[in-house]
């Protein structure tokens, strides 16, 4: 009975091992990076910079690495057009960004949101959002919500086609996109 026991309480174990880290499908499709490397790569070659806004608990968030950012077509969009930055919301380390250092002043608090993300966001804190710099590392605009691969796809095009420039709908522009990923 007692080696019975053993082998449940070690099974359990190991099996919660497994499940204790959140699985991110995204991670070998996307070239994640931080905010940092983004502008210095961005300061070697302009581009856009894409930013996935998340946190560790949040369902959705898993959700979008896991069907959006892991959606073949997504990822190379991503990788092709854009630095894709991956932001934990909840961070405790500092971040510098464009001379100014940002920190995790909420620590210890339940929902402890950095400082660059609720600049970011502007203080709409709501996981998953992605948020868009331009070549010059001026955020464009912040967009919350979970989105599946096809509207994602709409998305990054309304920025990287500069579409944002002559009209500021991104839902005319979602409702007219001919999306190359089928629902």
């Amino acid at each position: 009975m007692t080696n019975n026991l053993n082998a449940f309480v070690l099974l359990a174990f190991m099996t919660s091992f497994f499940y204790v880290q959140p699985v991110d499908a995204s991670d070998d499709l996307v070239n994640w990076m931080t905010i940092e490397e983004a502008q210095e790569a961005v300061s070697e070659d302009p581009r856009m910079v894409f930013v996935d806004v998340y946190t560790d608990w949040c369902g959705f968030c898993r959700r979008m690495n896991n069907e959006t950012y892991a959606h073949p077509v997504i990822a190379n969009y991503l990788n092709e057009n854009f630095y894709p930055v991956k932001l934990n919301a909840e961070q405790e380390e500092p971040i510098d960004f464009r001379g100014v250092t940002f920190e995790n002043e909420n620590l210890g608090e339940r929902r402890p949101a950095h400082s660059f993300a609720i600049a970011l966001l502007q203080g709409q804190m709501s996981y998953p959002s992605v948020a868009f710099f331009n070549e010059d590392l001026e955020l464009l605009t912040a967009i919350p919500g979970f989105r599946p691969p096809a509207n994602m796809e709409a998305v990054l095009a309304f920025f990287n086609e500069g579409a944002y420039k002559e009209n500021n709908n991104l839902d005319d522009f979602i409702g007219a996109f001919e999306a190359t990923i089928e629902e």
